[in-house]
């Protein structure tokens, strides 16, 4: 079995939407457009629709065209702080239609998980907003605030309110024997004003004063996925993401395709560097990359082909060339035949990097373009 194919291990294998044997993700090819080969794209919020504040540019009108081609949107969240009805309005803020149904959150994946350990009813302290409480509400159980109500369990989300009261109570709790959950373990946030501590910082807390380590929930662990193809129903889900730290390992644990957009925080340097359970199985510049079919590198000359790109490995270096006869080459092209010639060449493996070299003007311009060290 190829590394594409138990990338995909969950699917039924006479459906399986993806063509080409050669195990390179993120270089692999499409022959139709990847909005005709899946029924639901499970889209990361932050980098894929919005940067910060503001979306990222086209990304309203693709996921339009997206839903007019007949595949279904489910936006797919780690944060816990707000409810789904909040994130939709979100969403509408930066012109991209949704409402509650339409979004998925860590707090729904938490609180199913706890509903699942503990008796239906039971008391459950509370560590984060009301989103979180109303999501444990939803399930059955009951939420309170202090350890003296001798919780069952314990679930604890991102909120900027939390703070040492709230952290004292789920340590006693924990230390007493409640199921502790944890929605995710993302260390930072970022903010206007820089990075900032995260659930994951403060669930250390907890830990260290306990000795003992919580269920987590959110991306990249299998809850969040599972939650998300539960509730749209999916059959042939796609992952859409830019980190590969949360949404792409996060999608080859469950084993659902995935595709990495570059509208976030990942660059194509650490893309070339990623190893195996963080490798993407499409790669586009954005969303729209759904509507569109994805090419595939050829290996051949002792190195990989796509559309004029040629890639290979010589001595500790990559060298990238152009061959075609486009007026402006594909940059995205010219990635997907690195990463096959990285992947399986071994040199994203342990190197702290991946070097790059331009073998004429147009692949100087596109390593250029992609921030790539030579």
């Amino acid at each position: 079995m190829t590394p594409e194919e138990s990338n995909g291990s969950s699917q039924d294998a006479s459906a399986d939407p993806r063509s080409g044997d050669d195990g390179v993700n993120g270089a692999n090819g499409a022959a139709r457009p990847l909005v005709e080969r899946f029924d639901v794209a499970l889209l990361d919020l932050d980098g894929v629709v919005y940067v910060g504040t503001d979306p990222v540019p086209g990304v309203a009108d693709a996921i339009t065209a997206v839903r007019r081609r007949g595949m279904r949107v489910t936006f797919v969240t780690n944060n816990a702080s707000r409810s789904p009805a909040d994130v939709a309005k979100l969403l509408g803020s930066v012109g991209v239609d949704a409402v509650a149904a339409d979004v998925v959150t860590a707090a729904q994946a938490g609180a199913r998980v706890l509903a699942e350990r503990i008796p239906r009813g039971a008391a459950v302290l509370i560590v984060g907003g009301d989103a979180l409480r109303d999501e444990v509400e939803a399930f059955g159980l009951t939420p309170v605030h202090s350890a003296d109500d001798h919780p069952a369990g314990v679930i604890q989300g991102y909120h900027p309110s939390v703070g040492y009261r709230d952290l004292a109570e789920a340590t006693v709790a924990v230390r007493a024997g409640a199921v502790w959950i944890v929605t995710n373990g993302d260390l930072t946030i970022p903010s206007a004003r820089g990075i900032l501590p995260g659930n994951g910082a403060l669930v250390q807390v907890v830990r260290t004063a306990t000795g003992t380590p919580p269920v987590v929930t959110g991306k990249p662990e299998p809850a969040l996925h599972q939650e998300s193809v539960r509730r749209s129903g999916a059959r042939r889900p796609i992952v859409v993401g830019d980190r590969l730290d949360t949404d792409i390992e996060g999608a080859a644990r469950a084993g659902c395709p995935s595709l990495l957009v570059l509208s976030g925080v990942t660059t194509p340097s650490e893309l070339l560097a990623a190893d195996a359970g963080h490798r993407p199985t499409y790669l586009a510049e954005n969303v729209s990359g759904l509507l569109h079919a994805h090419r595939h590198p050829d290996r051949r000359d002792g190195g990989w082909r796509l559309c004029g790109w040629f890639a290979a490995e010589e001595d500790d270096a990559l060298t990238l060339s152009w061959h075609g006869t486009a007026a402006q080459p594909d940059r995205l092209d010219a990635l997907r035949v690195l990463c096959a010639a990285s992947w399986t060449t071994g040199s994203a493996d342990g190197r702290g990097g991946v070097r790059v070299r331009a073998s004429g003007d147009d692949a100087t311009a596109a390593t250029e373009s992609l921030q790539l060290r030579s």
